[in-house]
């Protein structure tokens, strides 16, 4: 989950009382004594040269608690802080700006100049500590950053101005020639900065409408030039990133890919070349690969954070795309979606359809998720799936679980 420019979204909020109602997850109440019977869930792997303790990678999520400088706040530090007490394997730090023009929030991080390296020092040590591992999410917003650029004063960059675009409705002009390469070489050194600060690894953020989606999706990028036309093109900014990052940051250290493998609208990128896609970041040589979606579309059943997750197939709604590109490639593929209970995970990881699983939306409501299913505690994710917790962001609050404010208020 992460901050954008959502105004075209129709609200779509359920009302709590009906998602309080059980449903087939919340029956699927079946602790044991140990989780010794998910023995793939809490096994461990790598994913490159990094060794993880399990199979769970908490999806970076857009917390709007940094300082307003683009610091790491001690808020951050204290929510890390539980998130690794809480078991994850892999934690994905939320969007860092490598660049100023694709800066989205006064209150998001960065990781555009060494002054941001002592707090990050500090998070990724208190990480360590607690015994996870985390890797950086280096982002640029793209047209999505145009509220904030606007503020600024300046505009927005895109692939490409798209006349009477009906889900976008951003300010913004078509990025130069000598802008890519500009945003290329920051996206490097980003890299360096977060290995210097004792990141295990980035990834770069290419799904969710920003700036690599926007190239990547023929809905977007209507250039003629060397970065648009067809998927050669279109790919090319994400290419010359992950060749400059891996020039940068050398050939051992592990390089990931959050890839939106197709819009959420038709007329965009669809899946058969999402799929390509993933094969080619396979092959150049990504470490891993997170299966998401690109750009949005005018409704959360739409985007990556769908709302109504009740039922057991309501669970992993990008299960069919991951459990696609994983049979076609042989790093490993991370798989995220409305995941919501242990049985759904080991069936996933048993099957070989994923050699991981990605959480955000239930581990903002507990942050020690996985700890509880791996104490034997195996009741799904008590997270409704309401998007409160969006809704918060989206009015500038910091990210938190708002099922507390109401659960105690009567259905009318």
């Amino acid at each position: 989950m992460d901050c954008g420019s959502y105004r075209f979204l129709r609200p779509q909020l359920h009302r709590f009382r009906d998602l309080l109602r059980p449903g087939d997850l919340a029956s699927l109440e079946n602790p044991r004594d140990s989780a010794g019977g998910f023995m793939k869930a809490f096994s461990p792997a790598t994913i490159g040269t990094l060794h993880l303790k399990n199979r769970f990678v908490r999806s970076a999520t857009y917390d709007g608690m940094a300082e307003r400088s683009g610091m790491v706040s001690d808020a951050q530090i204290d929510l890390y802080r539980k998130l690794a007490e809480g078991e994850v394997g892999l934690i994905v730090t939320g969007i860092a700006s490598v660049h100023p023009s694709g800066r989205i929030s006064a209150f998001q991080n960065r990781i555009d100049g060494d002054d941001t390296l002592p707090g990050w020092r500090r998070l990724i040590q208190t990480v360590h500590d607690a015994g996870s591992r985390i890797a950086m999410q280096l982002f640029h917003g793209g047209r999505e950053s145009w509220i904030y650029q606007k503020a600024k004063r300046s505009m927005a960059l895109a692939p490409s101005v798209v006349p009477n675009d009906p889900y976008c409705d951003a300010e913004y002009r078509a990025i130069r020639e000598e802008e890519i390469l500009e945003v290329i070489g920051a996206f490097a050194e980003a890299a360096a900065r977060a290995r210097e600060a004792g990141c295990d690894g980035v990834q770069l953020h290419a799904a969710h409408a920003y700036l690599f989606s926007q190239f990547l999706s023929p809905a977007a990028n209507l250039r003629t030039d060397r970065w648009g036309g067809g998927l050669d093109g279109r790919l090319r900014f994400l290419e010359e990133v992950y060749r400059a990052v891996r020039k940068t940051v050398g050939p051992d250290y592990p390089i990931l890919v959050k890839l939106g493998v197709a819009d959420g609208f038709s007329g965009g990128l669809d899946f058969t070349e999402g799929r390509e896609a993933a094969i080619r970041c396979a092959r150049w040589g990504f470490d891993a690969i997170e299966v998401s979606q690109g750009l949005r579309g005018k409704r959360y059943a739409e985007t990556e954070f769908r709302c109504g997750i009740r039922k057991r197939n309501d669970e992993g709604y990008f299960r069919q795309w991951a459990r696609e590109i994983q049979a076609a490639v042989s790093v490993p593929v991370i798989m995220v979606g409305g995941i919501r209970s242990p049985e759904f995970v080991e069936e996933v990881l048993e099957k070989g359809e994923a050699a991981f699983v990605a959480i955000s939306r239930p581990l903002i409501r507990e942050p020690d998720l996985i700890a509880r299913w791996q104490s034997g505690d195996l009741r799904p994710a008590t997270c409704l799936s309401c998007n409160r917790c969006f809704d918060a962001i989206l009015k500038g609050n910091t990210l938190h679980c708002a099922m507390e404010e109401v659960t105690s208020v009567p259905a009318s």
